[in-house]
């Protein structure tokens, strides 16, 4: 028989073990849900702290050479993990996403680099907290088709408020592998 507690079995048995055992406790799932919002809070041009060899990041200056910068930044950074493959689409999807952080927002910007487990995941931060809407753009139109590209070539996208403002990503799947080697 299993006690409910705000919604959850506390104790469920299923051939001799608990659910209790195979799920994380409460706890944790708990400090994984607020863990971001109670870090505390630095500056966007800050340096980032914990760098490993799968993760990148570097801050962003307000100015239009920036996206010449991130273009720069993320081949190379793809070119350090052998994923080359992925190169022309991040760079696209990184340009787009760091055009619209400097035509939209104030403040400084920093741009991550995630590799976990054969998955690349871009995130443009910015400080402006009003997420992005998907218009529907005129053919002769000039702009507006960043979300478009976004939603054609990514394998996965979307953006999330954060205590600093708001943090637009994209996800790209890896088709070779990692130098033998496997991302945590």
């Amino acid at each position: 028989m299993a006690t409910w507690a705000i919604g959850y079995p506390i104790a469920f048995r299923r051939g001799g073990r608990s659910a209790r055992a195979a799920a994380p406790s409460w706890l944790a799932r708990q400090w994984a849900l607020w863990s971001r919002t109670l870090a505390p809070l630095q500056p966007l041009d800050a340096p980032r702290g914990r760098a490993t060899a799968w993760d990148a990041s570097w801050p962003l200056q307000r100015e239009l050479t920036s996206v010449r910068r991130a273009r720069r930044l993320v081949t190379a950074q793809l070119s350090d993990w052998a994923l080359g493959d992925l190169a022309d689409t991040a760079e696209l999807l990184v340009s787009e996403l760091v055009t619209n952080a400097l035509r939209h927002t104030r403040g400084p910007l920093r741009l991550n680099l995630r590799l976990r487990h054969s998955r690349l995941l871009c995130e443009v931060e910015d400080t402006e907290s009003t997420c992005p809407a998907l218009n529907v753009v005129d053919s002769d139109a000039e702009g507006g088709r960043g979300i478009e590209l976004l939603d054609l070539l990514a394998d996965a996208w979307g953006s999330m408020r954060t205590p600093t403002g708001k943090t637009m990503w994209f996800e790209l799947q890896a088709t070779n592998g990692l130098r033998g080697t496997q991302a945590p």
